[in-house]
């Protein structure tokens, strides 16, 4: 799973509920999740309130009760304020939100955005989608929008906030190096229309002035690079160690051996050879932004 689609990790049980699913496979949030529940109820019966009357002063149903009571359900910060309120908590209840907005995206995004917060340098080659850290809003939604079958509106809420959540790694200090390399075809398609499109080149011009981005172009008339297998992610740490993806090698899995980063890399450093240089790049964009 790359770092955009590790996202997009979605349930369909209860998707047109309030809230988000619980994974079961995911041991801190499960254990989270029973945690606020019990709590939840706890306060619930100290003020004597059956669980359906509870539900109707909070504005839920009597079922979401119970499966926030007992740990199904991962509830939104709008339900823990209401109940603080109903239950008279005096925030103890309220306070609950910072516990759990790490635990409401899926656990394959929060590994992720903890490797990202660690990187000390990223390589990144995309070529189906602009890479996810690069995207504006507009255009992640546009991109979710396209998918099949379609998401709630719950859950497009979940996976975009997980993914604007992870641009926090242009924030850092000390800031890491950060290299991208897009398909030129990324970046020609109007994904959310001509607007949205535009905004998408406005911002990888933002991001490629920065001093510790590198964003280059792969031109569609390069007749042959080491990408047409697929993406191709590296992130490396402070102490030296990496783990690495591409999908044309190691049958897709994250790889941390020396050997399997080695090819990586090899692979990586031809393709930015073969891609325009990050100044070629920025004037590739802005000529785009003008004829958009």
């Amino acid at each position: 799973m790359s770092v955009d689609e590790a996202v997009t990790t979605r349930g369909d049980d209860g998707a047109d509920e309030p809230g988000w699913e619980v994974d079961p496979d995911d041991e801190s949030g499960v254990a989270m999740a029973a945690t606020v529940g019990r709590q939840i109820k706890a306060w619930r019966e100290a003020a004597g309130m059956r669980a359906g009357e509870f539900g109707a002063a909070i504005g839920y149903g009597e079922d979401l009760v119970y499966k926030v009571e007992g740990g199904r359900r991962i509830p939104r910060p709008e339900f823990l304020d209401r109940a603080d309120e109903v239950l008279g908590a005096g925030g103890k209840l309220a306070m609950l939100k910072r516990e759990l907005a790490e635990v409401r995206y899926p656990k394959k995004v929060r590994d992720l955005a903890k490797l990202e917060a660690r990187t000390i340098e990223l390589e990144a080659y995309h070529h189906h989608n602009i890479n996810g850290l690069l995207q504006t809003e507009e255009h992640m939604r546009a991109l979710f929008a396209s998918w099949l079958p379609a998401y709630t509106h719950d859950e497009m809420e979940r996976v975009v906030a997980a993914r604007l959540a992870r641009r926090s790694v242009f924030d850092r200090t000390p800031a890491p190096s950060l290299s991208f390399v897009q398909e030129e075809v990324t970046l020609r398609r109007p994904v959310g229309g001509t607007m949205v499109l535009r905004g998408q080149l406005e911002r990888l011009l933002e991001l490629g002035r920065l001093r510790n981005v590198a964003i280059q172009v792969m031109p569609t008339h390069r007749e042959e690079h080491p990408g047409t297998g697929g993406l191709i992610e590296v992130l490396k740490f402070p102490d030296g160690s990496a783990v690495g993806r591409s999908e044309g090698a190691f049958s897709g899995r994250p790889v941390s051996d020396p050997k399997q980063l080695r090819i990586l890399g090899l692979r990586y450093g031809m393709i930015r050879a073969q891609a325009l240089t990050p100044r070629e790049s920025l004037a590739f964009v802005e000529q785009l932004l003008g004829e958009t």
